[in-house]
C-alpha cells in the first residue's frame, strides 16, 4: 500500500460509542438553534444543485496530497464569488479565504484538500476515472475518505453564512488545506505563515463524514482521534553468501527479532488501560534466496491518545531497534520519525454546549455527545496542528453519510460496511453535505451570532 494510505478518519467504533451516550445539556448561547436550522434549510434548498454540482466535479477529480492545484483553484474560484478575500499557494497548495464582518471573534472552518491513491469501486454514474503521477507512475486517485464531501459542505457553509451575515458578527477565517493524508498539510499552511498572516482564530471547527447513518451527527468531548507516528528502522548487517551464514551479519534476523521484541513495549511496559498500538506495515529486505543482504527497512505506524504513552511507544522503538543490533553485534540502526502528529482534543465544554445546540435544531436521535470518559477513535487527524498551534477553543465533528437502508442490508447478510478508505465507500451525497453545512453553520452562530 503506497505510504500515504492512513485510516485517519473517524470510523464507525466512534459512532456505535454514540448509542449509549447521556442525554444531552441545554445549549448555552443566546441562539433560537430551530429557526436558525429554518434560515440554513431554506438557503441550501436555494444553492443546493449548484453544490451537487461542485461535489461530482471534485468527486470525479481527485487529486493527491500537494498536487491538489486544480481542487484548489476551482475553491478559490468559488470563494472570491461568494465574497471572501482569498489567497491561495499557503502551504504549497493551500486555500485561505477571510470574510470580515464587524467586531466580534475569529472563526476557524477548515476542509481537506486530498484525495488518495486508490481505484475507485463503487460503481457510481460520477465515479473517479482521475490519474495522477505518483513516485514516478500513473496512478488512479479516489476520494475515498470523504474529502470531497468536505469541501462541498465547507462552500455551502461559507454561502450560507454570508446570506445570514446580519444574524452574527466577527471574521471567517475558511481553510482549504493539503495533503492530510500525508500528514504535512497543516504544518506546512503554519510554517508559512497561516496564523501571522492571517487573523489567528479564537474557535476553530470542522468535519468528517463517517459511514454512520446519514444524518446523524456525533460531538466528542476530550480525545477524537489518536496521535500518530510514522518510523522507518534500518538494520546494517554484513552481506554474504546463504550457505556461510556465519560470514554475515544478517540484518533479516535483526528485523525479525525486532518485530517481535518491539511489542513488548505494549505489553510489558504501556499502562494497558492506555492505548497505544505499534504496526510493522512493511519488511524489505534482500532480492535472492541465497543471498543475505546488507540492510532491512521496516516501516511503522505507532498510534497512541496521550503524549506521555507516545513518547513511550517512540523511545521503546528506539530502544528496542538499538538492542537487537547489539546483540548481533552490527552497527547501530537508523531510526528516522519521518512523519507524525498529535491526538485532536475537543474543548470539552463547547462540545457539550454546541451538541445542545445541533440538538435543538436536528431533533432528537439526530445528534449524540459522547463524553471524554469515553475513548476517542483509533484513526488519525492532522487537524490538531492548527489546535495545538494556539486556538483557545476547537471542536471536531463526525457527520454520518450511509444510507440507512442500505446499512440494514447489509447487517441482515452479515457484510461489513464499506469504511473510509475502502475504495467502495460511497456516501450519500445530499444528506451528507446538507448535514455537514447545518451543522458547521450552527457552530459558527453558536460562538458568533448577534
Amino acid at each position: 500500500m503506497p505510504r500515504f494510505i492512513r485510516a485517519r478518519c473517524l470510523l464507525a467504533g466512534a459512532m456505535t460509542m454514540a448509542l449509549a451516550a447521556p442525554a444531552l445539556p441545554a445549549a448555552a448561547a443566546p441562539l433560537d438553534a430551530a429557526a436558525a436550522r429554518g434560515a440554513i434549510d431554506a438557503q441550501l434548498d436555494r444553492i443546493y444543485p449548484a453544490l451537487d454540482a461542485l461535489y461530482k466535479d471534485i468527486h470525479q477529480h481527485p487529486e493527491v496530497g500537494f498536487q491538489e492545484t486544480r481542487t484548489a483553484a476551482l475553491l478559490a474560484a468559488r470563494m472570491r464569488q461568494i465574497g471572501f478575500t482569498v489567497t491561495e499557494h499557503v502551504g504549497q497548495t493551500g486555500v485561505v479565504a477571510v470574510y470580515r464582518n464587524g467586531d466580534g471573534p475569529v472563526v476557524m472552518v477548515r476542509t481537506e484538500l486530498d484525495g488518495l491513491p486508490l481505484e475507485e469501486k463503487t460503481g457510481l454514474p460520477y465515479a473517479s476515472h482521475y490519474q495522477q503521477t505518483i513516485d514516478g507512475k500513473l496512478t488512479p486517485t479516489d476520494h475515498a475518505c470523504g474529502h470531497d464531501s468536505h469541501m462541498t459542505w465547507w462552500v455551502g457553509t461559507a454561502q450560507t453564512l454570508l446570506a445570514m451575515k446580519d444574524k452574527w458578527h466577527g471574521t471567517l477565517v475558511f481553510i482549504g488545506q493539503p495533503a492530510e493524508e500525508k500528514i504535512g498539510g497543516a504544518k506546512a499552511m503554519l510554517a508559512d505563515g497561516l496564523f501571522t498572516r492571517f487573523p489567528k482564530p479564537d474557535y476553530a471547527f470542522a468535519a468528517h463524514v463517517t459511514p454512520d447513518v446519514a444524518g446523524h451527527v456525533v460531538v466528542k468531548q476530550g480525545t477524537v482521534s489518536s496521535a500518530s507516528d510514522s518510523v522507518i528502522v534500518t538494520f546494517h548487517g554484513q552481506g554474504a553468501h546463504g550457505s556461510m551464514p556465519d560470514k554475515s551479519i544478517d540484518p533479516i534476523v535483526m528485523g525479525a527479532h525486532f518485530v517481535d521484541d518491539v511489542q513488548t513495549v505494549i505489553s510489558r511496559q504501556k499502562d494497558p488501560q492506555k492505548f497505544g498500538v505499534i504496526t510493522v506495515g512493511a519488511f524489505n529486505a534482500g532480492f535472492a534466496p541465497n543471498i543475505i543482504p546488507d540492510t532491512a527497512v521496516l516501516k511503522l505506524t505507532l498510534r497512541s491518545y496521550d503524549a506521555d504513552v507516545r513518547k513511550l511507544l517512540l523511545d521503546g522503538v528506539d530502544t528496542t531497534a538499538r538492542a537487537v543490533a547489539t546483540m548481533a553485534h552490527a552497527d547501530a540502526p537508523d531510526v528516522a520519525h519521518t512523519e507524525g502528529t498529535a491526538s485532536v482534543i475537543n474543548d470539552p465544554a463547547l462540545a457539550a454546549r454546541l451538541a445542545g445546540v445541533l440538538q435543538s435544531a436536528l431533533g432528537d436521535g439526530h445528534v449524540a455527545l459522547v463524553p471524554a470518559t469515553m475513548p476517542g477513535g483509533t484513526a488519525s487527524e492532522d487537524y490538531s496542528e492548527f489546535v495545538n498551534a494556539g486556538v483557545p477553543q476547537s471542536v471536531f465533528f463526525a457527520v454520518g453519510g450511509s444510507d440507512p437502508a442500505m446499512l440494514a442490508r447489509l447487517k441482515s447478510e452479515g457484510k461489513p460496511v464499506p469504511v473510509n478508505h475502502s475504495p467502495f465507500f460511497a456516501p450519500q451525497p445530499e444528506p451528507a453535505i446538507r448535514t455537514g453545512v447545518e451543522t458547521l453553520v450552527l457552530a459558527v452562530l453558536g460562538v458568533a451570532g448577534n
